[in-house]
């Protein structure tokens, strides 16, 4: 009753578009990768990160939180997000415009109300021109830089995934464009929204090296979605689970990439596999008879707000059982270490990370959550 009671409140609020980083607000529970640890560097307002546009959008619309259109029901999500693609980041185009038509446009409307750049580009020291998201991108590849020298590391030791969750499709084409290639999404329903599948979004970014990664909590019986619309699957923490993906993936006639959960803090938001668990060792016994999945390594999510020797010993860790599982399961190919994001990854590079997943350091702070600060 409630669910059919959610869409006809929706029905009813069509002509309202709430942005997906605005549905944010309302989904409690759901914080960063994995519906915790990302989301709560919204607390913090990074340094000098410029929020893009979609941000800007989702906070001007926060009244329509107030008046109760907001859609409570994730199958509505898709119809949502073309009309919200279409307004919320402003890329090329506008320069044809006078300066009263871009004064005049919701982008830049939006913008000065949180000193952003609008439908402006920012100069650069040569005088050219930049978006806010691709000087996110700049700075942030000179402190992975920074850090890798400091661990003594190559930058190409170290992958970065765009954690684009609850950011409309032309933010990752704008990524895409300047030369982002891997991104990291939360939620089947979402991305299914944004992309009929990774096909489709490889097609609309223009480039053929794009892949769209599922990181988020999977339930095994979105397990056929999840094969059809991903690339990879980066957080597999069960037998079952791994046999959904497995024969989905066989149906499709395609080998599915994955990497196991690994749960190494007490926090009990946080998804995962015990790795002294019992569950553990059925799992990597189980993944080398799964032939249509390609196991390639480990991911975990460190403690929030801790003491930089525990978020560390927590990436450690990981690099520990890697080793461990790697000389036991000798069959099974575990080199990715997935660790890190943007309010640790150096750390986690220091501690031998291959892929850091970056969302709030790269597009800027997302909306808090409802009910939350």
């Amino acid at each position: 009753m409630k669910d059919e009671e959610d869409r006809a409140d929706q029905a009813e609020g069509r002509g309202s578009v709430v942005p997906a980083q605005v549905l944010a607000k309302v989904e409690s529970n759901e914080n960063a990768e994995n519906n915790q640890g990302d989301d709560f560097l919204n607390d913090f307002q990074l340094h000098r990160v410029k929020p893009v546009g979609s941000e800007a959008v989702g906070r001007d619309l926060e009244a329509v939180l107030e008046k109760g259109n907001t859609p409570t029901h994730e199958d509505d999500l898709p119809e949502r997000l073309l009309p919200e693609a279409q307004m919320a980041i402003p890329r090329e185009g506008h320069e044809d415009v006078g300066e009263d038509e871009k004064n005049d446009c919701p982008h830049y409307q939006v913008g000065r109300a949180w000193d952003g750049p609008g439908c402006r580009d920012w100069p650069d020291e040569n005088g050219d021109t930049m978006t806010a998201l691709a000087e996110n991108l700049e700075r942030l590849e000179e402190e992975i830089a920074a850090a890798c020298r400091a661990a003594g590391r190559g930058r190409g030791e170290v992958e970065l995934m765009a954690v684009s969750k609850t950011y409309p499709l032309v933010t990752m084409i704008e990524a895409a464009g300047l030369g982002l290639r891997l991104f990291g999404e939360n939620r089947v329903q979402e991305f299914g929204g944004k992309a009929l599948d990774a096909a489709a979004f490889r097609s609309a970014c223009g480039d053929e090296q794009v892949r769209a990664h599922l990181i988020g909590h999977l339930q095994s019986n979105k397990a056929t979605r999840a094969a059809e619309l991903f690339d990879a699957v980066d957080s597999v923490d069960s037998v079952r689970l791994a046999e959904r993906l497995n024969e989905a993936a066989g149906k499709l006639g395609k080998r599915l990439p994955v990497l196991i959960e690994v749960k190494l803090s007490a926090e009990e938001t946080k998804a995962g596999l015990d790795p002294h668990s019992s569950e553990a060792d059925a799992l990597l016994e189980r993944l080398q008879d799964l032939t249509n999945l390609e196991t390639q390594g480990l991911m975990t999510i460190a403690p929030f707000d801790v003491a930089e020797d525990e978020t560390r010993a927590c990436f450690r860790s990981l690099r520990g059982w890697q080793e461990r599982w790697s000389s036991a399961h000798p069959k099974l190919s575990l080199g990715v270490l997935s660790m890190g994001m943007s309010g640790d990854f150096a750390l986690a590079i220091k501690e031998g990370a291959t892929r850091i997943r970056v969302g709030t350091a790269l597009f800027g702070s997302r909306p808090p959550i409802a009910g939350q600060g």
